[in-house]
């Protein structure tokens, strides 16, 4: 039969058909340190919404299974693809299709990265919010298919107050133009919405319309403020939210964290439990915000520094950029995602350090505290996550939800959170979800064992 599948795609695709043995493995893993069991049939490059349609339709046809692609940067495990499914890869879907600056308003294809699009965008002096540390390998349709959002969420939004609509191309084969090119819109039920963060159980994302704003007039102003520990920090980040100030990023590097990145860029080791906040602040008040956040920071107990110039600004934004690379450096990394209400980031922190004392761990945390998202990192060796580990991640998890917060602020389900989805959702909810996704996809072919999965790990 898999050779069937095979043929049916050669015939329909050509050449887009890729079955070579790299290929297919890679499709097997993301980011996350995860991979999904045995390899995929083919790995399919669409080109087009043709492409995508023809493969739709063979699948349903054959009930074989597909995982759609983008950049593989996720790290929930979602865009993994195994044995006896095919893998959908729409990067070279990379077309800006149209920018209207008169509307606020550009249409994309979904393997377009984000740099790219940023780049592209500021010739015009237009830009598309949403800003994921993953930015310069990351897709836009991987970025509305996980809900992925990034440092400027605390400003500007996340994905889903930034995309008016989506083209989408059902299980079948068939083609749904969904929203709208207008600001407004509230004909019918909200499916745009539904289908962000849907993580390709409900359809593959094959075209978006994307709400843009203006380049912010004025400039940007970057701080830093020194803590002695992580929760000082905590508590003078939440300090600002409440300040009324509104920055346009802060994040914060727990002690862990901070030295792991200076030790990958060779700059001089931090004091021995240093924490960092990072502060930017744009617009035509930049100077005036940075320096009331720098006294509430101050006033907190903070040593702060407002930067010298934007070289200077710059080094400290690649010392936040370099978190991912500098926690491979470690060994194998599990990098996890909860967010809690921003009042309850101190909680959170002491959560961590009582999990780091109980599991004995060290737990390398970075966090958007501007908005209470935190990224857990649980650093071990061998390619496989150990008991300890999912025990220690099950405590912080639970920790986050007592604290009025959710499992992910924006990497998603995937695999790895399945067996927790319920308890956030409780029973009713869950299975209504699950009711849904049949609605869309009945056959169960859009990637099976993500998300929903009745799943032996829970």
């Amino acid at each position: 039969m898999s050779a069937d599948v095979v043929a049916l795609l050669r015939h329909a695709l050509g050449d887009r058909v890729d079955t070579s043995a790299a290929s297919r493995e890679h499709a097997r893993a993301d980011k996350s340190g995860h991979a999904a069991e045995g390899t995929p049939l083919a790995v399919v490059h669409a080109a087009s919404v043709e492409d995508v349609q023809a493969t739709l339709r063979i699948a349903s046809a054959t009930r074989t299974p597909v995982v759609t692609r983008g950049g593989a940067t996720g790290l929930a495990g979602s865009a993994n693809a195994g044995t006896g499914e095919i893998a959908l890869s729409v990067r070279s879907m990379d077309r800006i299709l149209e920018v209207r600056p008169d509307d606020l308003l550009a249409v994309v294809e979904p393997g377009i990265l984000n740099a790219d699009l940023d780049r592209a965008l500021d010739a015009q002096g237009l830009w598309w919010p949403p800003d994921p540390a993953s930015r310069e390998i990351s897709t836009v349709g991987g970025n509305i298919a996980t809900g992925a959002g990034g440092l400027l969420c605390a400003k500007y939004g996340v994905v889903r107050d930034s995309v008016l609509a989506l083209d989408v191309v059902l299980a079948d084969g068939r083609l749904l133009r969904l929203g709208h090119r207008s600001v407004k819109g509230v004909t019918g039920l909200d499916l745009t919405a539904l289908l962000i963060g849907s993580e390709g159980t409900l359809g593959v994302i094959v075209g978006a319309t994307l709400k843009l704003r203006r380049r912010v007039p004025g400039e940007t102003r970057t701080l830093t403020a020194m803590f002695p520990g992580v929760r000082d920090a905590a508590v003078a980040s939440a300090a600002v939210t409440a300040s009324g100030v509104q920055p346009a990023i802060m994040e914060l590097m727990d002690a862990a964290s901070l030295a792991a990145v200076h030790a990958l860029l060779t700059l001089p080791p931090p004091s021995p439990g240093t924490t960092q906040l990072i502060v930017q602040t744009d617009g035509p008040a930049a100077s005036a915000e940075a320096e009331e956040i720098a006294a509430v920071l101050g006033g907190a107990g903070g040593t702060v520094r407002i930067a010298a110039d934007d070289a200077e600004a710059k080094q400290l934004w690649r010392v936040r950029r370099s978190m991912h690379p500098a926690m491979e450096t470690l060994g194998t990394t599990l990098i996890e995602d909860v967010s809690v209400p921003r009042s309850a980031l101190p909680e959170m922190f002491d959560e961590i350090t009582r999990v780091e004392q109980a599991y004995g761990l060290t737990i390398p945390t970075v966090c958007h505290a501007g908005d209470g998202n935190l990224h857990p990192n649980f650093v071990f060796t061998g390619p496989d996550v150990p008991d300890a580990v999912w025990a220690a991640a099950d405590e912080l998890f639970r920790a986050a939800l007592r604290l009025g917060g959710t499992l992910t602020g924006e990497h998603g389900i995937g695999v790895l959170k399945r067996r927790w989805l319920r308890d956030e959702l409780g029973d009713d909810q869950w299975e209504l979800q699950r009711q849904i996704a049949r609605v869309f996809d009945p056959a169960g072919i859009l990637n099976p064992g993500k998300v929903f999965a009745q799943s032996a790990d829970g």
